[in-house]
């Protein structure tokens, strides 16, 4: 299961910020003036686990009338969460299971469990995961896991009121994301794009699809993520033969002392 985030058709409510923090009993962080956007929660973290991003460009949307004389000029709003990766490397490094892959293909946080090590926040490609300050231990979004399992909706995904957050089966999720582009660029905006859509990308697809329209950067998203636990293999193959190869030097050098 997962979400398709049609970026073009949210208003920036905020609305499953709200949502998110009230179903899930997340704290409070901060509702603090940035002074750089009317965007006040800035980030994901361990107290944000749903972010409406706020874009201001000098360009117009598409065919439409910008209602701004001649100025073109438009508002590019999206709302991030964690991405649910395929190969998420928050999973791998964590010492305690505290973080685990749910029937639904999602990764959830056991806070009971977490011991507040950190491990997995450098660990994520995107800077979704965070640790609370009170407790130390990580959070970030279930996709409202006791919400499916009574065959609920998340409760973003409920609450948006156009339809940008849905929710369903990750391959018709992709399904109609394709279809929705092609109408986004029969209008005009051919910079749109697909995002996490892709199986064979560096995080082998996402549990998150985003229609974005524009370059990933310009919402604060890495343009080619990459699973920064897909060399460990190989690390430790090399490390395994670096210390193969010392205890043979170990055993000749003391076998020649004893000669």
């Amino acid at each position: 299961m997962g979400f398709f985030t049609d970026t073009s058709i949210c208003i920036g409510c905020k609305a499953c910020e709200v949502a998110c923090k009230e179903w899930n009993a997340v704290p409070e962080d901060g509702l603090s003036f940035t002074g750089m956007s009317y965007d006040n929660s800035v980030g994901l973290g361990a107290d944000t686990w749903r972010h409406v991003a706020f874009v201001e460009q000098r360009k117009p949307l598409g065919h439409q009338e910008t209602g701004a004389r001649d100025l073109d000029f438009r508002w590019l709003m999206a709302s991030d969460v964690c991405k649910h990766c395929t190969h998420a490397a928050c999973l791998d490094v964590c010492p305690t299971g505290s973080l685990f892959r749910t029937e639904y293909g999602t990764v959830v946080v056991q806070e009971d469990i977490c011991n507040g090590c950190g491990y997995c926040v450098p660990a994520c490609p995107f800077g979704v995961i965070g640790r609370r300050e009170a407790s130390g231990t990580a959070a970030k979004c279930t996709m409202c896991y006791d919400r499916l399992e009574v065959g609920q909706e998340p409760a973003c995904a409920k609450t948006c009121p156009t339809d940008s957050i849905q929710f369903g089966e990750l391959d018709e999720l992709r399904e109609r994301a394709a279809r929705r582009l092609e109408q986004v660029h029969a209008a005009g905006t051919s910079s749109a794009r697909l995002y996490g859509h892709d199986p064979a990308d560096g995080v082998g697809g996402t549990g998150a699809l985003f229609l974005l329209l524009d370059e990933p950067q310009v919402y604060g998203l890495p343009p080619d993520p990459v699973v920064t636990t897909a060399d460990l293999p190989s690390m430790w193959r090399h490390a395994g033969a670096a210390a193969l190869a010392l205890l043979a030097g170990i055993a000749v050098a003391a076998w020649r002392r004893g000669r």
